[in-house]
């Protein structure tokens, strides 16, 4: 069945939901025997679940605290763990594997020879990795430019500025820029405060191929991204056609079992390019539905790109966005959690359309609670992955 991901800006934060641990999960989801035997969550999950009130779900997560910890699919490595390490990076991944994640992502554009590379978009790397730091800062799009009055410092790099061997020089850094920024030093150390620079000394860099090899190493289930370019196609005789195809060849040439992949686009046509072409491929693609950010996409008087709203007593419903998708037979998978800073302000974007009902860190794991037994989502994409177990 296909799976429509639906994107959950209501939230940002995961919990340790112990009860997806468990070898009989009550849900039916698949527990993946994990090639890293010993998975740790870390602290944080504790951390949150002391905080919680006293409740049914605090007393539940607490009887579990001890027990251990399997690999699960319901915890998706959104980049790997990238609220520690640097987002598609080899250690980012081997962070998600060691917390637990079933299935790691890895975002997929390609370089100016057209090789396919992880990255979350083909022009960040002036964000992601070292690269104006480097000699091939000559090569970029728009070189770096200081901030002055009124102007904020800019610069645009793209892996089709380089190619793989290129590529493959740089390193991974924590995705950020100061924008007010006079110097190259000054515009990279932009890491947002709520995550660190401690793990980000030495990010390698993938080519799609070599995370396919990784991630058979670590007996995880693999979710590729196909990115919209953002250079004109097709490039250099590289169609879009061409491009979808070459993403699952890949798979093919590396002899992933079909079942283990769920190839992903916010292009429809690609997805209808998988399921008619690639028809083992196809019947896991997921499309990506962003139509909640369409001002002209109204569902509902309330929130329509999200899956969880209030009621006139700040209680969580479900959206009739969630609702709709359940009644035409979709499977709802949900992003991106661990995005956000301290949640007692309201959580930010994330979080706008339940922000009146939060007060603590810990009121996240009510929410998952939530969209774990009552939405029924299949999976949450996250940036720390233990938090999902």
């Amino acid at each position: 069945m296909k799976i429509l991901k639906l994107m959950l800006t209501t939230l940002s934060i995961l919990l340790a939901a112990c009860e997806y641990s468990l070898t009989n999960d009550p849900k039916g989801r698949n527990l993946i025997e994990p090639a890293l035997k010993n998975i740790q969550v870390g602290p944080r999950p504790y951390f949150l679940v002391n905080d919680l009130a006293a409740s049914p779900l605090k007393s539940k997560l607490e009887s579990c605290q001890e027990l251990p910890f399997k690999k699960t699919e319901f915890s998706i490595g959104h980049r790997g763990a990238a609220m520690q390490f640097p987002e598609h990076t080899q250690e980012s991944y081997e962070a998600a594997a060691r917390m637990g994640a079933g299935i790691i992502e890895c975002d997929v554009t390609f370089t100016a020879d057209k090789e396919l590379v992880c990255r979350h978009s083909q022009c960040d790397l002036h964000t992601t990795t070292n690269i104006l730091a480097t000699p091939l800062a000559d090569q970029c799009s728009d070189p770096f430019t200081p901030a002055n009055i009124g102007n904020p410092a800019t610069a645009k790099c793209c892996t089709s500025d380089i190619t793989l061997a290129q590529f493959k020089t740089l390193k991974g850094k924590m995705e950020g820029f100061n924008p007010l920024a006079t110097t190259v030093s000054d515009y990279m150390a932009g890491t947002p405060s709520f995550r660190t620079d401690g793990y980000a000394s030495n990010g390698t860099l993938l080519s799609h191929k070599e995370s396919i090899e990784l991630f058979k190493s670590l007996n995880v289930k693999m979710t590729p991204e196909l990115k919209a370019p953002q250079v004109p196609m097709p490039y250099d005789g590289f169609s879009q056609q061409d491009y979808a195809h070459k993403m699952l060849n890949e798979y093919t040439q590396a002899q992933v079992d079909t079942s283990h992949v769920y190839p992903q686009s916010f292009n429809r046509q690609d997805v209808v390019q998988w399921i008619t072409q690639s028809p083992a491929f196809g019947e896991q693609a997921v499309f990506l539905d962003e139509r909640m950010d369409d001002i002209n996409f109204t569902p509902t008087a309330q929130d329509i790109w999200a899956l969880v709203a209030l009621d006139s007593d700040n209680h969580l419903i479900e959206s009739e966005y969630s609702q709709l998708a359940k009644a035409a037979g979709l499977k709802i998978i949900t992003w991106t959690l661990e995005r956000s800073g301290p949640l007692a302000s309201g959580g930010g974007w994330y979080y706008q359309s339940i922000k009146d009902a939060i007060n603590t860190d810990s009121d996240q794991l009510v929410l998952l609670d939530f969209l774990a037994t009552t939405v029924g989502v299949e999976g949450v994409f996250t940036d720390w992955p233990g938090m999902g177990l």
